[in-house]
């Protein structure tokens, strides 16, 4: 879905997309030496177009960097809805980071110059990782243009969409980034001996032919997910044994699901999904996790379902053990409760013999 990137050299249009990343098993682990279970999907998608040009130009979206309003109450209703950033700052933080990672790492850059534009699709504020589709999309187009794809190994690139992210003061992990470079399905060991040592995790692609069907809620309206972490980071610091174990114990349940996925265990990934969100809100709590949140876990596992947020919360992946008449039915009740849901379609992995 979404049709072929474009990629051209010379003087020709450059353009690349990337997809909305959904945490399967295993998160939030990934930002405390865990390991997760993330999947590319093709249902959203972020593209960044590059074209030579004689000045280096960052074009504003005219819908996501908007700064012409009809009235103040609109640009008032404007921030409420969407927030002060679009995706220009995105765009110009990893041109910075790209060119100081060249530099340190002794890569020539030719001084050619280019326009840089952008567009997305995914629903802001869904724990989808709209904003590093963005940076995955630009970082893939900046690979082609200045042709260094081949020096920068692939499970480098997810460190540098992150870096350019902390330059503008999101926290996040590695995972999402992950997803978005690799595509398909990523099995990912953040243990601390390789973070330490490689400066990132360990990642093996799976069979995304191993994924039973799995579906997609979110609400139009979602609370922000970037509130989630904060005391769970810091009571993680200070030792906390209870938010260690706990921590330890989601970490696991992506190892466990990496067997079930690969045994076909259907059943057993069901509970392990359930689980996941049962440790996240003990750890975090129902006022972190926020109400609308909660009941969108709720109203699939009130018709039997396994659910569990994508991210930090504003959507839930769902799996119908009992196949497509208990999708149906949880179709019904998501559309009764107010909420959207949608078939997810795994985008294929993007890693190819050529990738190192």
């Amino acid at each position: 879905m979404g049709g072929p990137e474009k990629v051209e050299t010379g003087s020709a249009v450059i353009e690349h997309k990337a997809y909305a990343r959904v945490g399967l098993l295993g998160n939030p682990s990934d930002v405390y030496y865990g390991r997760t279970i993330s999947l590319g999907i093709s249902n959203f998608w972020a593209s960044v177009s590059l074209q030579p040009s004689d000045q280096l130009v960052i074009v504003p979206n005219p819908f996501h960097d908007l700064v012409q309003f009809h009235s103040l109450s609109h640009l008032v209703n404007r921030l409420n809805s969407e927030g002060y950033y679009g995706g220009v700052r995105l765009l110009m933080a990893i041109c910075k980071i790209f060119k100081n990672y060249c530099k340190d790492n002794g890569i020539e850059l030719h001084d050619h110059n280019f326009t840089l534009s952008y567009d997305t699709n995914i629903p802001r504020q869904t724990g989808l990782s709209g904003s590093s589709a963005i940076v995955c999309a630009a970082l893939s187009c900046l690979l082609d243009f200045y042709k260094v794809k081949h020096m920068i190994k692939v499970d480098i690139r997810p460190n540098l969409i992150l870096n350019a992210e902390k330059e503008l003061g999101i926290i996040a992990g590695l995972q999402d980034r992950v997803a978005q470079v690799y595509g398909g399905v990523v099995f990912m060991d953040f243990n601390k001996k390789s973070m330490d040592e490689l400066g990132h995790g360990v990642y093996t692609p799976m069979d995304i032919g191993l994924l039973p069907p799995l579906y997609l809620i979110y609400a139009e309206n979602p609370s922000d997910s970037g509130k989630v972490h904060s005391t769970v980071r810091q009571r993680w610091l200070d030792g906390d044994e209870f938010i260690i174990a706990s921590m330890e114990e989601v970490a696991n349940i992506a190892l466990e699901g990496h067997a079930a996925l690969s045994q076909k265990d259907h059943t057993k990934l069901a509970s392990l999904m359930n689980r996941n969100f049962d440790l996240r809100r003990r750890m975090f709590g129902d006022d972190a996790l926020g109400a609308l949140n909660i009941e969108m876990v709720e109203v699939a596992r009130r018709i039997g379902a396994a659910s569990k947020f994508t991210g930090s919360g504003g959507a839930v992946v769902a799996f119908c053990p009992d196949g497509p008449s208990q999708a149906k039915v949880l179709e019904d009740a998501c559309h009764k409760a107010g909420f959207i849901i949608v078939p997810i379609q795994v985008f294929p992995s993007r890693i190819t013999g050529n990738d190192s």
